[in-house]
């Protein structure tokens, strides 16, 4: 005689968990991350309640204190610039226009590199990715003085002028070697007998990448394109010293460090609004597309 047990249901489930006893180790986790995710904030609040508080009102003694009045003052005066320091909106609009070019053409350069390093492959490959991955590990400090007398050459002698144009030719130089592994990496999964029927179909390698790997190249894409706004966006050691005058055409960074400690009197509501609407463009890039930069991060992170 045989005898059949029945499955629990969710709510046996559940009861049995409650007769095991209390699940301390869950409340250890949470409590841990809420401990955590104060430690985050705390900056966050700070800057939040110091923007919309009055010259007056915004003291160190009174870092912690909610305002006494409620004002947008600070952040009218970090927008169309105040004392005569930089206005933060026109230099996020410049910031814009050199962190999109840099990202869109340093991508679409890595994305090439990554196709040839990993399907089409030419002698002594190996060592011509090496030599390039060599650029990721070059402090931009040990360099700066090198680079800034050939920067200087190539705008005696060509088109390119100093402050965002100058900005967007090194944020994709140097944006290459990151761009160019993570592709390769990505590329690397890719089957083989796909080029290999397309060269039988007589694609060559522009046609090939054009009509087969582009079109499924979008994770990466997305990856490097956040990876390269960021890098471009925060950048400040290129831009202090490649930015140009930096009340007309330096980039977000080097306005907001004006603005921090170029005023005659301490701003700290104008300031602490500046470095939200500094840091506002990162931020929205992550929250809108950060599901996206962990998908295409996992897309390439297991060769094949």
């Amino acid at each position: 005689m045989s005898t059949t047990v029945a499955p629990l249901n969710d709510k046996a489930v559940e009861a049995r968990h409650v007769r095991r006893g209390f699940d301390w180790g869950r409340l250890v986790r949470y409590f841990l991350l809420f401990i955590g995710l104060v430690f985050v904030l705390i900056p966050v609040y700070v800057l939040v309640i110091t923007s919309f508080k009055e010259v007056s009102d915004a003291g160190p003694s009174r870092a912690w204190a909610l305002p006494e009045k409620w004002s947008v003052g600070g952040w009218q005066r970090a927008w169309g610039g105040f004392d005569a320091m930089p206005a933060i909106g026109q230099a996020l609009g410049r910031t814009l226009l050199m962190v999109i070019p840099a990202a869109l053409i340093s991508s679409f350069l890595g994305s090439l590199n990554g196709f040839v390093l990993s399907k089409w492959r030419f002698p002594k490959a190996n060592i011509v990715f090496v030599l390039l991955l060599f650029g990721m590990f070059i402090p931009y400090q040990a360099v700066i003085i090198p680079l800034y007398q050939m920067v200087a050459n190539i705008q005696a002698t060509t088109f390119i002028s100093p402050g965002i144009p100058s900005l967007i030719m090194l944020h994709v130089i140097y944006g290459i070697p990151i761009t160019t592994l993570i592709f390769r990496n990505y590329y690397h999964n890719v089957p083989q007998e796909l080029i290999e029927a397309a060269r039988v179909d007589g694609a060559g390698m522009l046609a090939t990448y054009w009509r087969i790997i582009l079109p499924i190249s979008i994770p990466s894409f997305v990856v490097v394109l956040i990876w390269q706004f960021t890098s471009a966006w925060n950048d400040f050691l290129f831009a202090i010293f490649f930015g140009g005058v930096p009340q007309t055409q330096a980039p977000v960074t080097v306005s907001l460090q004006f603005i921090a400690t170029g005023s005659m009197y301490a701003d700290h509501g104008a300031t602490m609004a500046a470095a939200l609407l500094a840091s506002a463009p990162t931020m929205l890039v992550y929250i809108l597309l950060g599901r996206y930069f962990i998908g295409g991060l996992m897309a390439g992170s297991v060769k094949g």
